[in-house]
């Protein structure tokens, strides 16, 4: 039988590098071993069964919005909100329904790393150029990664940098490029904010399409001094550079550290660091998901309302497509904060304790009662009721019941919907304890 440290780290690897396990998967990862369950976890597979065989959202190049109050802007609208409806959930099925988490995992991490809103954007095609960007290279190499989402439609448009001219320099993509996505805070200067801008002019979004062009004549093909170095540079040398340094190498260590460790308890562990010497993101992750402070009790979290609902629905065998009212899926996310292609700024969604708010205990409740109306219970149901409690923690994923929670849940043993109703919005669901 697993320790109570063994099962706070496996279930720690399976809702944080995965998106909570199915229906008797975490008994199966116990028997196992946490050697086992990590070998499973933090290695994707060339082929997922499900994930590979989906088609693909029904998203086009709409072209340009015609004229407000004329005959084509109705048909317009209406097959823009099915395009964004489309690109939604088929993202929503990937996560849920995907063989093995990791890589879907790993490109929803990217995509509040490199944070773009359809807000702005307000194309559904760019945004699934770049979803698919970040999911090539989710486990790749971060060079890589950094090169071609600098050259990327949806996020130059986000960040205004198909106004960035020579005559005219825009600030906004360098200084993120190097605050948020490559360096992080307090690593450049306002000087070597000014200077990347220059290396940045030129190109050009078609948004609609997701195209980019570069134009040599807009383009500022001078001399740069950029974090005591000089040259030329452009969109991919740069790049190149910034990912090249030290602070690269922590940066991006300690985002990861942060979003699947502890947000409370900052790196202390710089040997991490070297996993990402060659900027292998599968190895850091590896390293991270492998290390002792994975299973350190003061580092709980609690999930985002979208690692809630994914958990909730690989658990119950929902596929959201096919949810009776696929709309209340998207507005309880709209309610709880947390909808994929909608980050609230460049800095991407907050973590941890962030979530937690009475309104959100309140939505979180309602939602559930929808879920578990619709979802499998048999793997509760189908036992007796004295039976119940303990499977629920095995079926969930779930290290321990405190005392109060199992009170509530011996009341509710008859009731297999109320029994996993409270269990899904139980402090030890909702937390990653």
């Amino acid at each position: 039988m697993a320790t109570i440290a063994e099962r706070r780290r496996i279930a720690r690897l399976v809702h944080r590098f995965g998106f909570g396990p199915r229906p008797g998967e975490f008994s199966t990862l116990l028997a196992g071993g946490f050697d086992q369950a990590a070998e499973k976890y933090l290695n994707a597979p060339l082929r997922d069964a499900f994930a590979d065989s989906q088609g693909e959202p029904a998203v086009s190049d709409q072209g340009r919005r015609p004229a407000p109050n004329s005959a084509q802007i109705v048909a317009y609208a209406t097959e823009k909100r099915a395009q964004l409806t489309s690109l939604s959930f088929w993202w929503l099925d990937r996560m849920v329904l995907s063989e093995h988490s990791l890589r879907e995992r790993m490109t929803w991490f990217w995509h509040g790393h490199w944070a773009t809103s359809y807000q702005k954007v307000d194309d559904a095609l760019p945004m699934y150029l770049q979803n698919q960007t970040l999911r090539r290279n989710a486990l790749g190499n971060f060079t890589q990664m950094s090169r071609e989402m600098v050259n990327d439609a949806a996020l130059i448009f986000w960040l205004d940098g198909q106004t960035n001219t020579v005559k005219a320099p825009n600030e906004n993509l360098s200084r993120e490029l190097m605050e948020l996505f490559t360096l992080g805070v307090n690593r450049y200067s306002e000087d070597d904010v000014k200077e990347t801008a220059k290396a940045l002019t030129g190109y050009k979004v078609d948004k609609s399409s997701g195209k980019v062009t570069f134009y040599p004549k807009q383009h500022f093909t001078g001399s740069i001094r950029v974090l005591g170095t000089q040259g030329a540079f452009d969109a991919n040398s740069l790049s190149d550079f910034l990912v090249a340094r030290s602070d690269c190498a922590l940066f991006i260590t300690e985002r990861l550290w942060y979003r699947f460790i502890s947000s409370m308890n900052p790196l202390s562990d710089l040997s991490l660091t070297s996993s990402f010497a060659s900027r292998d993101i599968s190895a850091l992750v590896k390293a991270i998901g492998r290390h002792p402070a994975l299973g350190d009790p003061d580092n709980s979290m609690v999930k985002s309302p979208i690692d809630w609902l994914i958990s909730s629905a690989r658990a119950l065998s929902i596929t959201p497509s096919q949810f009776s009212n696929p709309n209340l899926i998207r507005n309880y996310l709209d309610l709880l904060g947390q909808r994929p292609f909608f980050p609230p700024n460049v800095g991407g969604w907050p973590a941890d304790q962030a979530w937690l708010s009475t309104s959100s205990a309140q939505y979180r409740i309602q939602f559930a009662t929808l879920l578990v109306k619709e979802g499998d219970l048999t793997p509760i149901s189908s036992l007796a009721q004295n039976k119940r409690i303990d499977a629920l923690a095995d079926w969930l994923g779930i290290v321990e019941w405190s005392s109060r929670t199992r009170m509530a849940l011996n009341g509710a043993t008859r009731d297999p919907a109320r029994l996993t109703l409270l269990a899904l919005c139980s402090p030890e669901y909702v937390v990653s304890a």
